[in-house]
């Protein structure tokens, strides 16, 4: 099921006198959080942005009513929330806290694999942790591989090459 608030960042320290915090990414970029005129807490509490920049990889984000350093200070460690509808991906790409948790499915033989437990940055491509009573196994997340991602209905089907969830050399 999709959660309406996703986990963006966190901030780590203040920047500047004038209340600007730095907030360290959870997300593909720094860049991406600037695109954000509200943030949230995990409560629900609203957090309206008054300016957002990137600043190699982390973003300084200055937050309405937050006026000194000392009130940018007091939110250290505060995790920051979006609302998914304050986003836009392109497509073919998803939220990574919408991956894991998917059940993985053979589309060929419905064979379940698990479920998606993690998701690896490898820099060529994406590579998903899928566990199954307690061992995990590792599938590139690949055209060739991933033939589909239903959110929605919580599944992934794949076609598996050789070597992946067998002992075969």
């Amino acid at each position: 099921m999709k959660r309406k608030y996703l986990e963006a960042g966190k901030i780590v320290g203040t920047h500047g006198l004038k209340g600007e915090v730095r907030v360290d990414p959870w997300c593909d970029s720094a860049s991406f959080l600037t695109k954000f005129k509200r943030f949230f807490y995990c409560d629900g509490t609203e957090l309206k942005v008054i300016s957002s920049r990137a600043h190699k990889n982390i973003a300084i984000i200055h937050l309405e009513g937050v006026s000194d350093v000392n009130a940018a200070d007091a939110l250290r460690d505060r995790v920051l929330y979006i609302d998914r509808e304050d986003a836009r991906l392109p497509k073919g790409t998803y939220f990574i806290q919408d991956i894991i948790g998917l059940k993985v499915i053979d589309i060929d033989s419905r064979e379940e694999y698990g479920e998606v437990t993690d998701v690896m940055k490898t820099g060529a491509n994406d590579v998903y942790q899928v566990t199954k009573d307690g061992t995990d196994y590792l599938v590139p997340a690949i055209p060739d591989i991933i033939i589909e991602r239903n959110i929605d209905d919580g599944i992934m089907k794949i076609r598996p090459i050789k070597g992946i969830f067998d002992d075969e050399d």
